[in-house]
């Protein structure tokens, strides 16, 4: 039956933590050598109107590694880029393909793909919800502490699509999620309150040095996001304060940990010594691209994955 993923709100509690162990199990069955072609015959298309580098290239090489077979397909290269409604073309890439990822400017381009597509459609990243790097953190952090109950996550900086990916993520995880944004960079309020009714513990806060205390992982992201290239000076001037430095790390407790989706700015919004420094995570967070959706993608076309 189709079921989508356009944002980790379209799963339950039971549904993530299955995806999380498949994805740490199919990890270990790469590590290993061992063949895992759950796929086998399958295709994904894979539709990119925002470039990218670890979204295709963890899409592409989980659809290998599942015996399968990934399309990138750029608008400009398709009839989409010449005006074909985005309706016709999601009719049509279903008569051909199992499933389609799109990473789109606008998620109502990636709903509209899912309400005309017969075959599951993946949102590799709109402006409102990056759910696929969300799906991936948790399992990083799943891989860390186990139980993710009563953790604490402070998101620093912009209140952009990964943000509110992780407070709609709240209510599932049980973690609490604290974001430190100046006014104009704040998550919408919409989006809070969603997270807020679903049962997710989050709040939103002025004050990084109040979000981070007591933190169990400090997150943060890019000021200036693709689109956002003209407003890179007035960005820069209003989230200044709000970099994840060793001064505002000092204020969290001894072992938290730092994430950072990439790709990074830094001097920006965290600097180098943190991202290389020995609390940060990033390069397991990146890796965990690739087996968080290629979990992701079995549950969705195939169903359930075979026992061991």
């Amino acid at each position: 039956m189709k079921k989508d993923f356009l944002s980790i709100a379209d799963i339950d509690e039971y549904e993530l933590e299955s995806i999380v162990a498949d994805a740490i199990r199919l990890k270990r069955l790469k590590s290993a050598g061992a063949a895992h072609e759950y796929l086998r015959g399958k295709s994904l298309a894979m539709i990119f109107e925002k470039a990218s580098t670890r979204t295709r290239v963890s899409f592409e090489v989980g659809m290998t590694d599942l015996g399968g077979h990934a399309l990138f397909l750029n608008p400009q290269d398709m009839q989409l880029g010449r005006g074909e409604e985005i309706r016709d073309t999601a009719r049509v890439l279903a008569r051909y393909v199992d499933a389609v990822m799109i990473r789109a400017y606008q998620h109502a381009a990636v709903e509209e793909f899912a309400r005309y597509s017969t075959v599951p459609v993946i949102n590799g990243l709109s402006d409102r919800l990056h759910p696929c790097q969300v799906l991936s953190d948790i399992m990083t952090l799943s891989e860390r502490f186990g139980d993710l109950h009563d953790l604490k996550l402070a998101w620093v900086g912009d209140g952009n699509n990964v943000c509110n990916s992780w407070l709609l993520s709240s209510a599932l995880t049980g973690m609490e999620v604290v974001v430190a944004s100046p006014p104009c960079y704040q998550p919408k309020e919409a989006i809070v309150a969603r997270a807020q009714a679903a049962g997710g513990r989050v709040s939103v806060t002025t004050d990084p040095e109040e979000a981070v205390r007591d933190a169990d992982v400090l997150y943060t992201d890019i000021w200036v996001s693709m689109g956002d290239e003209q407003q890179r000076a007035e960005r820069l001037r209003g989230l200044k304060g709000y970099t994840i430095d060793s001064h505002l790390l000092a204020k969290a407790p001894s072992d938290a940990l730092v994430m950072h989706c990439l790709p990074a700015h830094r001097g920006e919004e965290i600097t180098d010594e943190v991202i290389e420094g020995p609390q940060s995570i990033v390069w397991d967070q990146a890796e965990n691209r690739l087996h968080a959706q290629k979990a992701l993608l079995v549950r969705l076309i195939a169903g359930d994955m075979p026992a061991e």
